[in-house]
């Protein structure tokens, strides 16, 4: 991981920050739906650099989870389920109590 800046001082600190945050997710939107998370992650790689190093670790840490929390609002409010399909659970020799 990339060392992170030191305190983000001013209004073109933030901009650098901010700029290099959406171009880093404009590239995961891009090919995530055809590559899949992991390859698009790995395809993005070189624009996440710039987007550690002029934002600071707490700032990407929020702006990472942001991004999946607005993705999940994104799904619900489509009315698609989010979350992934429920699969029986089954304990290997477990046999329930009759009643």
């Amino acid at each position: 991981m990339s060392e992170s800046v030191g305190p983000i001082s001013g209004k073109a600190d933030r901009e650098k920050c901010w700029g290099a945050r959406d171009n880093y997710w404009n590239c995961l939107s891009r090919h995530e739906e055809k590559l899949g998370k992991e390859k698009a992650t790995e395809k993005c790689a070189e624009l996440r650099k710039p987007y550690e190093s002029f934002c600071s670790k707490t700032w990407v840490k929020h702006f990472d989870r942001r991004r999946e929390y607005l993705k999940f609002r994104a799904k619900v409010e489509s009315g698609e389920n989010p979350l992934p399909e429920e699969k029986e659970f089954k304990i290997s020799g477990y046999k329930p109590e009759s009643s």
